[in-house]
Parts: C-alpha cells; structure tokens; sequence
C-alpha cells in the first residue's frame, strides 16, 4: 500500500522500513507514527519476511517530532496530537501480548519477528526513543544521538526512564537524559546503545548483510521464541525464566527446524528452516 511519511520495501527475506522526510531529517509525524505501525505488522504477517530494519531516508535518522507540531502542543497543552494515548483504534490492543508492549511506541518488542535499527544519521528526542524499542541498534559513524528533552522543557518521554536504563546502566541514562548533550557513534558504541559502528559509506550494505544472516542461517521459530523470553524475562525472577525455557526446550526438540538444524550440521550443507 501507499504511504506518506514511510518507505517499505520486501526483499531477500528483509522488509526495510524507511522514515521518509529525509528535507525535515525525518522529523516524526503522527502519520509516520500510524504508517510505520502498519508497516512492522504488515512484515510480522508476512511469511516471506524474516527480519526487519528500521532506518531513516538522507542524511539523518529521525530528528525528534516535527518543530510545527511542537508548537501546536506547546499552545493546546496536553491536547496536541503527539501526546495522545495509545488506543484499540491506532492498534494498541493485540491478544497475548504483555501490556507493557502495547503503547504508542512500545510495540515493537510484541513485533515476533527480529528489528534492527539502522541509525543512518541525527537521532534525537523521539527520534532517540524509537530506536531503543528496536531488538539491536547499528550506527553509521556519522550518527549523532542526543535525548534533548531536558533541553526543551520535557521529561523522559514515552518510557525512555525504563529502557534506557537497561541497555546503557543507570549512570550513563542519567547523564543523557539530564544534560541532554550530544554524543557521537563511537561514544555511543562504548555506552552499548549500539551494538556495532560501520563506515558511512557502506552502511546499509554492512547491516543488510547481517540482516541476511539471520534471514538464511537460523530458524525463525527460534528467532521468534528467544526474543519473546528475552523481553518476558524482564519481568520474570531467574527460576521463572528457567522453567519457561525448560518448556520451550521440549517444545523445540519436536520441531521441524530442530531436525533441520542437526541434519544441515551434519550434512554440511546451508540450512533450508521452515519455522516449523
């Protein structure tokens, strides 16, 4: 289908969603918020998608909500359209899902399929957030990242208090949120915001090969189980954990990809997984 505000393309097994103002950085939209929504569960229903990346058009990633409806809420107050709730209408609501992952810009993790954010550029506020609810994070080593809510009169927006936290320690979530200062990729490589630095010029081209991995070497059931455990885990004490793998495992061992898995080992030979 058509959008406005995203870019979605299927190939190879990865669907890449693109925010698509790159004239604005990619500055967020409700309309981007609602398409690329649709995007990542049109690719989580699609049996020929494996995996998906999330990046930006031009030279920027996503340079936080758009400055004009800013404005707007800065007059309406808590009234303006980027402010609103997460509801049944905009897809909030899906069944099994923690409700945790169920708000405006916390779905992505209730996504079965694997997401990697793809930082091509500027990454800021909102922009900033987004890519934390993504699986893993790659950065070009022209991104920048900086919160700048505190710089703009907000708060830790749309549950930055919590993810980030978790992925960089306490010490170093205080010290982006509070000063709001721009850090560059290799600062952010050593914070753990992102898990691995490629050069500008080859950037897509590095990530779409790992996104290739993962699209033809492993089991899909597999990807899909382990991201599940993981994100439940962080709700679960260490014995919780355990016996919930400890059922999946038996539930594994009957599988179709497990039996492939061992006979492409022992075959030596690419492994063709079903997700079955």
């Amino acid at each position: 289908m058509p959008y406005e505000h995203i870019l979605y393309d299927v190939s190879d097994s990865i669907a890449t969603v693109t925010l698509n103002r790159p004239e604005k950085l990619n500055a967020w939209t409700p309309t981007m918020a609602k398409e690329m929504r649709e995007a990542m569960f049109a690719a989580e229903k699609d049996d020929g998608v494996r995996v998906i990346i999330l990046t930006g058009a031009g030279r920027g990633f996503c340079a936080g909500a758009d400055m004009g409806g800013l404005s707007d809420t800065a007059k309406q107050g808590a009234t303006g359209s980027l402010n609103r709730p997460a509801t049944e209408e905009n897809g909030a609501r899906r069944e099994g899902i923690r409700p945790d992952f169920l708000k405006n810009y916390s779905y992505m993790p209730s996504v079965q399929k694997p997401i990697i954010g793809a930082i091509n550029g500027a990454s800021a506020g909102l922009g900033f957030v987004i890519p934390l609810y993504c699986d893993m994070r790659f950065a070009s080593d022209k991104a920048k990242f900086t919160t700048s809510f505190a710089r703009r009169g907000l708060i830790a927006e749309h549950g930055l208090s919590w993810m980030l936290p978790r992925l960089i320690g306490i010490g170093n979530a205080m010290d982006l949120t509070l000063s709001g200062r721009l850090i560059l990729a290799d600062e952010a490589l050593r914070m753990g915001l992102v898990q691995r630095v490629f050069p500008n010029e080859t950037f897509m081209e590095a990530v779409r090969s790992y996104a290739t991995e993962l699209a033809t070497l492993v089991s899909p059931r597999s990807l899909r189980i382990m991201k599940e455990q993981i994100y439940n885990a962080q709700f679960q004490n260490l014995a919780e954990a355990i016996t919930i793998a400890d059922e999946e495992m038996g539930k594994s061992l009957l599988t179709a990809d497990f039996r492939e898995g061992v006979a492409h080992f022992v075959e030596k030979r690419a492994p063709v997984f079903t997700g079955q």
